[in-house]
């Protein structure tokens, strides 16, 4: 095997991956900012990683991944101005910055349990790393690539003639305003904050001493500094979501071979946006949705996970609530055609299967066709020798617990109290009082149990039983 092709977003076309170490991989991917829950589209990024890191132990490659945490710097206009988003919810919520930080950051990690996304093998917060952000910065400055102004320290772009490589921005010919928010001391529209001060008279519950005065890093010099300082001045692959490509990885990019003149990064992945119901998710609109309003209405993660699987990570999707009740209808069908396989063969050639399976996902992670060939084989579509291999070694690829018999935590005693008012909201279903239905869904999950209304009656699940195990 090991004919691994990959996008590259830099080069703009798929290459044969070959690490810098053979047999080993070093990858970074873009952790969340912890002020808020994830919403699905954030989750798409990190599913699309999980399935890279997969595909890699197929290959045979041990992987170390690292993600970050960002629990401080990244402001509300994801550039240099606005308020830091985790210290703007500490205000809104009368708790302290690293309370939110610290509660949305286990948040997260349970949004990964329920997809049944790998745990990274380091996981770094940037509030543990300002000593090598500062660290950077100062290499930075030495070199010449740095100079202050009111609010803080900031890179200066023209000094970095590749600037902009990643999303060809001399192509663009952007206008002032048009990618990043407009400083006028800045001297040139695309430089960024390395080091921000702390306002005059308004200590911030997050700043810390540097050489240029008391303050907290930009957002930027956090991903730089903890990649480099896990996983070397050069890594493999770093991953992340398309929005970041213009401003966040443009910017890591110059920083960090600034000060290594090295390539930072020799496989550049993005997978691309997901919007609700054929609109940008906002909350403006009121359209953001998390793992938790999925599992409100009764969805297992795992079926989220499924539906994102049936589109390749580079194609933008659009999620509808009718798109998932057919995931999830798809992918109770599979583990019941599935389950025939569960008991092991021992005439199972598992080298062959996994040629097999490689030879479809080795082509930048092409989940759909490989879903397809799943389907094709449990139908008996198309022939297959080691059928059970095959279902075995896709799920590892897949990670959707297909040949697990009971892949959620099996419900508990359901209380009379519940019971009762499953069976008022039954009769005002067929009442169709729809309006007052929803009410007694809505009083049930206060109770900790969801609701799914199918075509064999009402289905009923305590929330806390609604995770991968």
């Amino acid at each position: 095997m090991k004919n691994l092709l990959l996008f590259d977003s830099l080069s703009r076309k798929k290459k044969l991956f070959v690490p810098l170490k053979p047999g080993k991989v070093s990858m970074y991917i873009c952790g969340p900012t912890v002020y808020d829950y994830p919403h699905i589209g954030n989750l798409r990024a990190y599913v699309f990683a999980d399935t890279l890191r997969r595909v890699l132990a197929l290959n045979t490659y041990k992987v170390n991944q690292v993600m970050n945490i960002t629990d401080v710097g990244h402001l509300t206009s994801n550039a240099d101005e606005g308020e830091d988003k985790v210290e703007l919810r500490a205000a809104q919520t009368k708790k302290s910055a690293w309370e939110i930080a610290e509660f949305y950051a286990k948040e997260f990690q349970n949004d990964l349990k329920c997809l049944n996304i790998q745990e990274p093998t380091i996981w770094c917060k940037a509030t543990d790393h300002i000593k090598e952000q500062i660290e950077l910065i100062k290499k930075l400055e030495k070199k010449g690539y740095t100079y202050r102004i009111a609010d803080g320290m900031y890179f200066d772009t023209s000094k970095f003639p590749r600037y902009g490589e990643l999303t060809r921005l001399k192509q663009q010919k952007l206008r002032a305003g048009a990618r990043v928010a407009f400083i006028s001391d800045k001297r040139n529209i695309h430089d960024f904050a390395l080091w921000k001060f702390s306002p005059l008279g308004n200590r911030r519950q997050m700043e810390w001493k540097s050489p240029w005065g008391i303050g907290f890093p930009g957002w930027h010099i956090e991903c730089s500094a903890m990649a480099m300082r896990y996983l070397g001045s050069t890594l493999d692959i770093h991953t992340g979501g398309i929005d970041h490509i213009p401003i966040h990885h443009t910017n890591e990019i110059a920083q960090s071979e600034a000060v290594t003149g090295k390539a930072f990064v020799r496989y550049w992945l993005h997978c691309a946006f997901l919007s609700v119901e054929g609109q940008k998710m906002s909350k403006s609109i009121g359209n953001v949705l998390t793992i938790k309003d999925l599992l409100s209405r009764g969805y297992e993660p795992l079926s989220f996970r499924y539906l994102l699987l049936t589109a390749h990570y580079r194609s933008p999707m659009n999620f509808t609530w009718k798109a998932l009740d057919s995931a999830a209808k798809a992918l109770h069908s599979l583990r019941e055609y599935a389950q025939e396989f569960a008991i092991n063969n021992k005439k199972d050639n598992f080298t062959i299967t996994k040629e097999a399976v490689a030879k479809i996902i080795n082509n930048d992670l092409d989940t759909p066709r490989l879903i397809a060939k799943l389907w094709n084989i449990l139908k008996n579509k198309e022939s297959f020798q080691n059928k059970r291999a095959f279902v075995a070694q896709t799920d590892k690829i897949l990670g959707l617990g297909i040949l697990e018999a009971t892949p959620c935590r099996k419900p508990g005693k359901i209380p009379v109290e519940i019971k009762v008012l499953v069976k008022k909201r039954d009769v005002l279903r067929k009442s169709k009082k729809w309006q007052e239905a929803d009410k007694i869904r809505k009083e049930i999950l206060q109770w900790g149990y969801v609701v799914k209304d199918t075509p064999l009656g009402t289905h009923l699940r305590k929330l806390s039983e609604l995770h991968f195990t």
